[in-house]
């Protein structure tokens, strides 16, 4: 239902829900959080906005607690809700958009429960695993008229969005090809995802990001998935849990012409790697070529005891880092929180930003926002269903499938050498 308008002249409120409460939130959302609180929202188009995180949701509620005893007045009094219900006592409390960052084969049980209450979400990366899913949800979104969001945290990095400023404007002419990376340190696989990793694979959960910059980035249409990948080091080596993945992705566009993309994604490097987390892209294009990569345009520094565990050695200032401003103020900022006051401001435009009878216009011109929207996420998901069905493929021993998007057999295929028919994914176009 649409929020009352409020006068200009106080501050207005969205109250926020959460659900889960791991590494992602501490590193994004709850900066957010404080500064909102601290802080609160401007914009022109609703005014003064408070943002008041009361309710979160968890399987223990241990890490609720923990966090309201640090976080002190930092931070708003809320509701911990814990248990296996605990995501159904939130979304029938009085938040107005709940943010899901659980493991990513939760997202969808929460999201639905969320939007059957009538609640604007957003998701963390990927939004969903399967197409079906995804059909799910924003139906539902639509009947409902509510905001359904994902976050893609890298289409804001500068380097990312300078990239698609040039191929917008056309100074890079139609891509060739592109190569992306990304490792992760052991600490990571076997420590903050331990309790979830089984079953999973690094190209799902972080990979990810790079399908949609690619997707987002260069338009066209997903033709072909292919992919492999090793196990043995944080699960069994004839397990379902993968030490890392290489996935291949080609497009064809309005041309006639293809690219193909690689992506390489690990999350077992050694600790002591001085990248931490390393990303590297390259993209080819007929008229020139993009490299960027996430060491050589930061800073390295070195702490004789302390570098480069409980301080790295090379940091990414840009996604989210804590500073003593010039002013003497201390503050945490970075494209991983701008991504999530970019999504309140979207909320609060489509219920505060106007006369309830413009609330349709104003929810229609949000949705269409390719950047972060699920009705926009379909070749996104479609790849990362490939991807996960032919990981469990060569898991079960078949390996070298091939999953083709959009063929006569049906929107998503797969494709088994030695196999006399293909396997249907997704019946429908995608």
């Amino acid at each position: 239902m649409p929020l009352e308008v409020a006068s200009n002249s106080k501050p207005r409120q969205l109250r926020a829900g959460m659900v889960g409460l791991g590494m992602i939130f501490d590193e994004t959302y709850r900066p957010f959080f404080e500064r909102a609180h601290a802080e609160s929202i401007y914009d022109k188009r609703f005014g003064v906005l408070d943002v008041p995180l009361t309710a979160v949701a968890s399987r223990t509620g241990s890490r609720a607690e923990k966090y309201r005893q640090s976080a002190g007045d930092k931070i708003s009094p809320f509701v911990s809700f814990s248990g296996d219900d605990s995501i159904q006592q939130l979304v029938a409390s009085d938040v107005d958009f709940v943010c899901i960052a659980t493991p990513d084969n939760r997202h969808f049980s929460a999201a639905k429960a969320a939007l059957l209450a009538g609640k604007h979400i957003i998701i963390e990366k990927p939004s969903v695993l399967s197409l079906s899913e995804l059909d799910e949800l924003t139906q539902l979104a639509g009947r409902k008229k509510l905001l359904a969001k994902v976050v893609y945290h890298k289409l804001l990095d500068p380097d990312h969005k300078k990239l698609r400023t040039l191929v917008s404007d056309q100074v890079l002419s139609h891509v060739n090809n592109g190569y992306c990376s990304l490792l992760e340190p052991k600490s990571i696989s076997g420590g903050q995802f331990a309790e979830w990793i089984t079953g999973r694979n690094p190209g799902t959960y972080v990979a990810v990001h790079y399908i949609k910059l690619i997707d987002f980035t260069f338009g066209g249409r997903l033709k072909t998935i292919t992919a492999t990948g090793q196990r043995g080091l944080v699960g069994p080596q004839d397990g379902p849990t993968w030490d890392s993945c290489q996935m291949r992705m080609i497009y064809e566009y309005a041309s006639g012409r293809e690219a193909a993309f690689d992506i390489h994604t690990s999350w077992v490097t050694p600790d002591n790697f001085p990248g931490y987390v390393e990303q590297e892209v390259q993209f080819r294009f007929d008229n020139g070529i993009w490299n960027g990569h996430s060491r050589k345009r930061g800073v390295e520094c070195t702490v004789e005891g302390r570098t480069p565990f409980t301080l790295k050695t090379t940091m990414n200032n840009h996604y989210n880092g804590t500073f003593l401003e010039p002013w003497g103020e201390r503050s945490q900022r970075g494209y991983g929180i701008e991504v999530l006051e970019r999504f309140v401001r979207e909320v609060a435009f489509v219920e505060l930003g106007g006369a309830a009878s413009e609330r349709e216009h104003r929810f229609q011109s949000t949705r269409n926002l390719t950047y972060n929207d699920l009705g926009a996420d379909r070749q996104t998901v479609a790849a990362v269903q490939g991807l996960e069905a032919i990981l469990d493929r060569q898991y079960r021993g078949q390996p070298d499938c091939v999953v083709r998007v959009n063929d006569a057999a049906g929107g998503l295929v797969l494709y088994r050498p030695g196999a006399a028919e293909p396997e249907v994914l997704y019946g429908p176009a995608v």
